[in-house]
């Protein structure tokens, strides 16, 4: 099978991109918020130890001079302990200066302001404005940001102390590559194995792209496997098209069965039909020639062209009775006294055959959910078989029984009956056993007649029967309302 323009238009790759996008959407949002958070708890830290140094300057009460005079202190000290020659204050993350009213830096003993106090010094606006704030504030000054706050001393001399926090920076901005790097990978890991998850939970649903292929190549037989530890979603998928497949199948298969049905009927009856053509025309022919000149040939001709018409109408309304039953008509059922029209059939047979021995078993009333019409014409159909095709001496019984709500009426005759082939063709229409007269298509109206009623028609013959053959069909039995009532379901009534 030819897989067409996947890449980005994959499902799988779909559902790829959108859960590697949502992980990355969640972890770049947890990152973000950790982050934050570390560096408000950090900021904070630096904060509480700026405003607790100075409120231990500020209590206390320290002056400027008094500074000065611990500086020179520690400046003797510091000429105590051996030195590297480098003659210049370490470098550190705190800062602290004094400066004056406007905002300049003043020398504390011999120490002149540096570089780095300077630049403190000019980064704030207003040291005593700054010296009023509550919390500290964040400027920028020597290549980095600091954390600043101001002190009052007890002579008005503002103190400005200042904390580095670019390792706080630096150390966020290594936690935050390492989350990076450890996202990327978490990343990468979760797009192969959604890849992988994804072409195993969708296997089924390319095995039903496959299957649909090779059915519309015209392999109705190809369903969609089952897979081990299937998804319930896509089982049930499978399962409802399966069942659709299977329908499919039997829809195409009572297509093609139809259409060679009728393809067969029409040929059977264009033959039939030919032959009550082919006299009529042929008698035609020689009336016109004026070869009939006798009275009697003229006569005998005649009648020969009234009997192929009679036979030929009598094809044409067996005809349309099968087309109006091939269209499943609904008919208009009511409750009919089946015994009755038994009776009725039996008395026709007595009156057209004297001779031949009628048996009626129907005692009282058997009600049926039948059209009436139609019944008569199973009857009429049957008994006709039985006239046509046995001896005119040869016995029939017709019986009528009713049991677990359905009615059952058997005509059995004691002629030659069939053989079993036949019997098993016995409802193909035009088939007629031994080149036997008729059109071959009186049991076929039967059971399609029988069959729109909701019932069974089945034959019997030979030694199983116990000689002749024996017809059986069976209806479901009617209610016990009123036999004139009418309950009407249908549009089409048979004729």
């Amino acid at each position: 099978m030819k897989h067409h323009r996947r890449g980005v238009h994959s499902l799988r790759v779909k559902l790829t991109v959108a859960s590697v996008g949502l992980l990355a959407l969640g972890m770049i949002a947890a990152t973000a918020i950790s982050l934050m958070a570390m560096r408000h708890y950090l900021i904070d830290s630096i904060d509480e130890e700026l405003k607790a140094s100075r409120t231990s300057i500020q209590r206390t009460g320290i002056t400027l001079k008094q500074v000065q005079a611990l500086s020179e202190l520690g400046i003797a000290l510091d000429k105590m302990q051996p030195s590297d020659g480098a003659g210049a204050l370490p470098r550190s993350g705190s800062v602290f200066v004094a400066v004056d009213q406007d905002g300049h830096p003043v020398p504390v003993g011999t120490l002149r302001p540096t570089p780095r106090q300077r630049a403190l010094a000019g980064a704030v606006d207003d040291p005593a404005g700054l010296a009023r704030r509550d919390t500290p504030r964040e400027v920028s000054f020597d290549g980095g940001p600091y954390r600043v706050v101001g002190a009052r001393l007890a002579d008005d001399t503002t103190v400005l102390m200042a904390t580095s926090t670019g390792a706080l920076h630096s150390g966020i901005h290594k936690v935050l590559r390492v989350d990076l790097a450890a996202g990327v990978v978490l990343l990468l890991l979760l797009g192969v194995l959604t890849m992988i998850g994804a072409h195993r939970r969708l296997r089924p649903l390319e095995d039903m792209v496959e299957t649909a292929s090779a059915i519309a190549e015209g392999d109705l037989t190809r369903r969609v496997p089952q897979r081990r530890d299937p998804v319930q979603e896509t089982e049930q998928l499978r399962l409802a098209l399966n069942s659709m497949l299977h329908q499919v199948e039997s829809a195409f298969e009572t297509r093609e069965r139809s259409a060679a049905q009728l393809r067969s009927f029409v040929a059977d009856a264009s033959h039939e039909l030919r032959t009550p053509l082919s006299a009529i025309r042929g008698y035609l022919q020689l009336y016109d020639k004026g070869m009939l000149r006798d009275p009697d040939e003229r006569a005998r001709a005649w009648r020969r062209v009234n009997a192929e018409a009679d036979r030929m109408q009598r094809l044409v309304d067996e005809l349309l009775t099968l087309a109006r039953l091939d269209q499943q008509p609904e008919l208009r059922l009511r409750n009919v006294d089946l015994s009755r029209l038994v009776r009725d059939a039996a008395d026709d047979l007595r009156v057209q055959q004297p001779e031949r021995p009628v048996s009626v078993t129907a005692e009282g009333a058997v009600l049926v959910q039948a059209d009436e019409s139609g019944l008569r014409q199973v009857l009429g159909n049957l008994l006709g078989n039985v006239r046509v095709h046995t001896p005119a001496d040869a016995a029939v019984a017709l019986r009528v029984t009713r049991e677990d709500g359905v009615v059952r009426l058997a005509v059995a005759d004691e002629g030659p009956g069939l053989a079993d082939e036949d019997a098993a063709r016995v409802f193909d229409r035009f088939f007629r056993s031994g080149g036997a007269a008729g059109s071959g298509l009186g049991m076929a109206i039967v059971q399609g007649v029988v069959t729109a009623h909701g019932g069974t028609v089945a034959v019997r013959s030979g030694d199983e029967a116990g000689g002749g053959l024996t017809v059986t069909v069976s209806l479901p039995a009617g209610t016990d309302t009123s036999a004139g009532q009418e309950r009407t379901s249908a549009h089409t009534v048979l004729p």
